[in-house]
């Protein structure tokens, strides 16, 4: 990473339960290439899909108080599950240590683009447990059109699946089929893939689902924000390079760079081991 000499030159940080978080920083590296990146990835808590909201505004807490550290100036979480339940206590957070920082969520970006594509107005959700039961997406689609139908799916093995990762297999097909059917029953146009690991199973989805179906990914939302979070404060890089990116996980080092590099669709760098101050397994 560079020296650091003002405050625009200073990384965004992402942060997610595992390797999903990455497709986020993918369309960031792509739409804003100029900015400094510092990810972390919660692997040895994945997955958050069947934490609890007091558990998962803990752990994004704990990991806020860890990358603060960086002197990011901004921060991404790029985790549903942790969007959904601690975007709120985040940003308290931040306001009661005097870090004067935007937080960028998921669920809103992906929300508004999906809303605003729908034709029939009726939208589908894939996402896991936690995420479904928070309502946020349910707040989130009411906010932008009160007279939208949302159809939730909680999805509770796709996530470790696509996590694994394991080769896709019949018994995969016949899973994401299965959560797909509700979806079809109800006649959405649009769906949202409301945790950051689904956009790897994006090709079988828009198979089960037909090719009339739209697929709403957070990425491109979440890199708009960023890109105007960091304009309205003056705190876009400056610089014409490329900016550099690097890689911290809480779990097996040799097991984030093999998957992660699947879900980047860029070479890894150096992936630091780190621990948080409070414990890894609950």
């Amino acid at each position: 990473m560079r020296m650091v000499s003002t405050l625009a030159e200073k990384p965004v940080a992402v942060f997610d339960s595992g390797v999903g978080g990455l497709t986020v920083l993918h369309e960031l590296l792509v739409s804003l290439p100029t900015e400094d990146y510092v990810y972390l990835g919660d692997t040895a808590r994945f997955p958050y899909g069947d934490r609890s909201l007091e558990e998962l505004r803990g752990f994004s807490v704990e990991i806020t108080d860890h990358l603060l550290e960086s002197e990011v100036k901004l921060l991404v979480i790029a985790c549903n599950a942790a969007s959904s339940a601690a975007l709120g206590t985040i940003e308290d957070h931040l306001i009661a240590r005097g870090a004067e920082i935007d937080v960028i969520g998921v669920v809103s970006a992906s929300t508004q683009l999906a809303v605003a594509g729908s034709r029939t107005g009726r939208i589908g959700l894939l996402a896991t447990p936690a995420t479904v039961a928070s309502g946020a997406y349910e707040r989130a689609v009411r906010a932008a059109d009160p007279h939208v139908h949302l159809e939730s799916v909680a999805c509770p093995d796709l996530a470790p699946i696509i996590q694994s990762g394991s080769p896709f297999d019949d018994a995969v097909v016949a899973t994401v089929r299965g959560y797909c059917a509700p979806l079809r029953g109800a006649q959405v146009d649009t769906v949202i893939l409301g945790c950051t690991h689904y956009p790897l199973v994006a090709p079988l989805l828009q198979r089960t689902l037909g090719r009339g179906v739209q697929l709403m990914t957070s990425g491109t939302g979440v890199a708009r924000g960023v890109e105007r979070a960091l304009a309205a404060r003056g705190l876009l890089n400056p610089r014409t390079d490329e900016g550099d990116y690097r890689f911290r996980c809480t779990g097996d080092v040799e097991s984030f760079r093999a998957l992660g590099t699947r879900f980047l669709q860029m070479p890894l760098g150096e992936v630091t081991h780190v621990e948080l101050p409070a414990r890894l397994s609950v």
